[in-house]
Order: structure tokens, then C-alpha cells, then sequence
């Protein structure tokens, strides 16, 4: 069983790919952000950690859980709590990851194991993942993406992927580039090609 590891910027359709994969091979496909939710449920000890935090008001919503969208507006105010949650998210999410990657790889069920991040290069994945892909698409592709399906801005859409990791540093890191930019066949094309090899 092959580990991959998935990132990109914004818009460039990771989830279009991450479908095709699940739709096309015998494969299992993990989204960190997922991960990280069920890891920062109430009750537990990520769930603790996070909202001991010294948060400049309580993030903890009515229903008892981490109102993740104000979490995520003070993270992003706030350099210090921003490093205080990955250093208590990112090593619990990658210890869960690395868990389900060796039950896949005792059971012999899937051929590949797709983890899908935005910052896995920043958060070293590199070193765990047999390979890492990047997806591609070009910056007038994820513009358009953006407006239609996030209802984004051409000012908003820049300053997110300024404040991204460059098309060159993804490139300089990534075992694969998979160029998103065309229609979803293109796409499978590309992904039947390498899987095939």
C-alpha cells in the first residue's frame, strides 16, 4: 500500500481530485481538517488543550463544542494562539493519521492511502508520505473557482494566495504535479497514467 500524501493552494479543486481517487481506485482518502475535527470534539484531550488556552473570549459555542469559525477568526488575529493550537492539533492529527495508515497497511484491503492537507509540507509530512502530490491549477482557473464557489472577491482571491506557499516552493517539494486546470477527464487521465506506472 502506497502512503500519498495531497496538497495545494486554494482553489485548485484538491477535492475534485480526492473524488475521482475515491471513485476510480482502491483507495482510502483522509482529509486532515476532518481529522483535526473529530480529534477537538468535547471531551477530548485535544478538546482541553485548545480551550486552555488564554483565548480573549470563550470558544466554546452553546452546543458545548469549539465554535470553529471564531476560533479560527482569533487564531488569525493572534500569532501566538495560532502556534499554541498547531502545536497541540498537528502532532495528535499526525499520530492518528500514522495510526490509520498501519491498521490499512496490516489489512491489505487498498493499494493507496490518499492524506489530504494544506500545510503538509509545513508540517513535514514529506518524511512520512511515500510520495507527495501536488495539485495544480493556474491562477485564473482558481480565481474563477473561487468567485463561483466561495463567492470570493478578486481582492480577497489575491491576498489568499499571497499569503499561500508559492507555485515554485509546492513544485520544488512535490514527488508529482498533477495539473487540475482542465475538466475532470483530463484529471483522471493524469491520475490513471501515474497510478499505472
Amino acid at each position: 500500500m502506497k502512503f500519498i500524501g495531497i496538497t495545494g493552494g486554494i482553489g485548485a479543486g484538491k477535492s475534485t481530485v480526492l473524488s475521482l481517487l475515491k471513485e476510480n481506485f482502491n483507495c482510502k482518502v483522509l482529509l486532515a481538517d476532518e481529522v483535526a475535527a473529530t480529534l477537538m470534539q468535547a471531551g477530548t484531550q485535544c478538546f482541553e488543550a485548545v480551550v486552555g488556552l488564554p483565548w480573549p473570549e470563550s470558544i466554546v459555542g452553546a452546543d458545548g463544542q469549539i465554535n470553529r469559525p471564531l476560533m479560527a477568526k482569533l487564531m488569525f488575529a493572534d500569532d501566538s494562539l495560532r502556534e499554541a493550537v498547531n502545536g497541540i492539533v498537528h502532532p495528535a492529527v499526525e499520530k492518528e493519521v500514522l495510526n490509520q495508515v498501519e491498521t490499512e497497511r496490516k489489512s491489505h484491503n487498498i493499494e493507496y492511502f490518499f492524506f489530504e492537507a494544506a500545510l503538509l509540507i509545513e508540517c513535514g509530512y514529506g518524511k512520512l508520505v511515500d510520495e507527495m502530490w501536488y495539485i495544480y491549477a493556474t491562477e485564473d482557473v482558481r480565481t474563477k473557482r473561487l468567485m463561483q464557489s466561495r463567492g470570493y472577491d478578486i481582492e480577497r482571491i489575491k491576498n489568499t494566495i499571497m499569503s499561500q506557499r508559492s507555485d515554485a516552493s509546492f513544485r520544488e517539494h512535490a514527488d508529482r504535479i498533477i495539473d487540475n486546470s482542465g475538466n475532470e477527464e483530463e484529471t483522471l487521465c493524469q491520475l490513471k497514467t501515474i497510478l499505472s506506472e
